[in-house]
């Protein structure tokens, strides 16, 4: 393969090498936070990230302080998140899934860019910021709705032009004192965003539709995730037992590296975009 605008000769290699075990297969995607660093949203694991601990579900649900501080942040930061764009990686899945090549796209993030960038059947593993629920009567509630609620119930708030974004769209808040949590408009219950917190499973359900989708494809193409959360390296070892082909794109290594067909150590974007170019052209 021709040396590629922007990558090293082993790159250029992998990518061919990767190309090659693709050709004429229909691909299940599987992405991680990588995927949407070029969109300015950092992950938690990527290389000169700070460490961030995140908040547990055991303690949201168990302290109204912890509540307050996440609903602060998260308020502060939800304008950045939500303004973020889905970037070139973004559109290069959503075209490959319009060309018939990609089945579709299993994700690990929350923020809703492959949604938003054309992907049409995506697996949200770990749910979505965009919307938020009662955990006592169920109601379902729009995040731009609730945003403005906060607002308005905590006027004094001030949301700064530019933030120190979190891999979840929070802000680490400097004091949450004083701050309105906010409750269900319904039965005045406890709100959730509707998303997967640290010790909280995937329902069940959720992860049958992704081992479905790497179950009616032919290949696997990892992106932008160190794999490090277990459903991630599951859905790897169901496409390994099928003996299915695995591609990795990740900066730096993965949980499953050894066990790739390819591991292409670049960016996500610069590559994504290659891969569709070329099996878009051999399909």
């Amino acid at each position: 393969m021709t040396a590629l605008l922007g990558f090293d000769p082993a790159t250029t290699a992998a990518v061919g090498r990767a190309v090659d075990a693709l050709a004429g297969r229909r691909i299940a995607v599987l992405t991680g936070a990588g995927v949407s660093t070029d969109s300015g949203i950092p992950d938690y694991r990527g290389k000169g990230a700070p460490t961030r601990t995140p908040m547990t579900v055991q303690q949201f649900l168990g302290s109204e302080e912890a509540r307050r501080r996440y609903w602060i942040g998260s308020h502060l930061g939800w304008r950045t998140f939500a303004a973020s764009q889905p970037n070139g990686g973004h559109a290069a899945l959503a075209e490959l899934e319009a060309t018939g090549v990609a089945t579709g796209v299993i994700t690990q993030n929350v923020d809703g860019l492959h949604v938003r960038a054309g992907s049409r059947r995506v697996v949200e593993l770990h749910g979505t910021m965009r919307r938020v629920f009662c955990t006592r009567c169920g109601q379902v509630f729009d995040r731009r709705d609730l945003a403005a609620r906060v607002e308005h119930e905590n006027p004094w708030i001030t949301v700064p032009d530019s933030v120190d974004l979190g891999p979840d769209g929070d802000v680490l808040p400097s004091s949450s004192d004083g701050f309105i949590v906010p409750t269900c408009s319904v039965c005045t219950g406890m709100l959730k965003p509707d998303v997967v917190f640290f010790g909280e499973f995937i329902p069940t359900e959720k992860f049958h539709e992704a081992e479905q989708l790497v179950r009616s494809s032919d290949a696997l193409l990892v992106a932008g995730s160190s794999l490090v959360v277990n459903s991630g390296i599951r859905l790897v070892e169901r496409a390994r037992r099928r003996k299915l082909p695995v591609v990795i794109v990740n900066r730096g290594q993965t949980r499953a590296d050894a066990k790739a067909t390819v591991k292409i150590d670049a960016g996500t974007t610069e590559v994504l975009q290659q891969l569709s170019r070329a099996l878009g052209a051999l399909g």
